[in-house]
């Protein structure tokens, strides 16, 4: 097993939230694009603005690392033309991988047309670009009926809208790895959610986002059938070194 084949490469923190100014932001994103063409990673996982740096960068290299970009990140709650004009912008920008996170607050109020609008339309433009689309549903701000019912409703819009042939396309993703716990509880992936996941997704992939931080864990997690893990420690993970931290 390619283990450097399952791996998204990711760094998601703003200057603000990183405590550095943009240009030393810059530099950062920089170093994960790179390293992520020297140890030949699936993909990097950057921020919406940071795309162009490594659709350039890759391409000259010559690497066949994709980009994968978050879409009305962290929170999911901006609106469909908010999201769908973010998206817009990033396939330009040359993103392969669209990561929406879903509004998640709207599915809890028991808001479900608005998530089924938005995980139809966005869905549709990723695919009719040609892009893989991950739904982000944010586990930890979720019970397990709702982690179950969200990946079902997920599951069941894709399965009616679109052709078999995109199902390997559109993702059950667990977790935006920025949101805030009570009680330093996880916030990301644990076994007992991505089995949910993967038991309420099937036949769409499911990927494993925060919290896989040791090579054993994204063994374990390849194991139970996930396609994708989101970690910002890949190079460590492929090494066989413990991460710390999250995105």
């Amino acid at each position: 097993m390619n283990i450097k084949q399952y791996l998204d490469s990711t760094y998601l923190k703003t200057p603000a939230q990183a405590g550095i100014s943009e240009a030393e932001n810059t530099i950062i994103v920089k170093k994960f694009i790179q390293e992520a063409i020297d140890e030949n990673f699936k993909l990097i996982m950057i921020r919406p603005d940071m795309v162009s740096i490594a659709s350039t960068m890759i391409i000259d290299a010559n690497s066949p690392v994709q980009i994968g970009t978050v879409i009305d990140f962290p929170e999911g709650k901006a609106g469909l033309e908010a999201k769908l004009a973010e998206a817009t912008q990033a396939i330009a920008d040359g993103a392969d991988d669209l990561d929406f996170v879903c509004n998640y607050e709207a599915f809890k109020q028991g808001n479900v047309d608005l998530v089924k609008e938005e995980i139809l339309l966005c869905t549709q433009l990723g695919l009719a670009n040609n892009k893989v689309v991950k739904w982000i549903i944010e586990v930890a701000a979720l019970t397990d009926k709702q982690i179950i019912q969200l990946s079902a409703l997920i599951k069941n819009i894709v399965i009616t809208n679109f052709k078999e042939e995109n199902f390997a396309s559109v993702f059950v993703k667990s977790s935006t790895g920025f949101y805030k716990t009570e009680n330093n509880l996880p916030n990301g992936a644990t076994v007992p959610t991505i089995i949910m996941m993967l038991e309420n997704a099937s036949p769409l992939p499911v990927k494993a986002a925060g919290g896989v931080r040791t090579y054993e864990e994204a063994v374990e997690m390849i194991g139970l059938g996930v396609k994708r893990i989101g970690t910002s420690g890949a190079k460590a993970i492929a090494n066989g070194e413990k991460t710390e931290g999250g995105y």
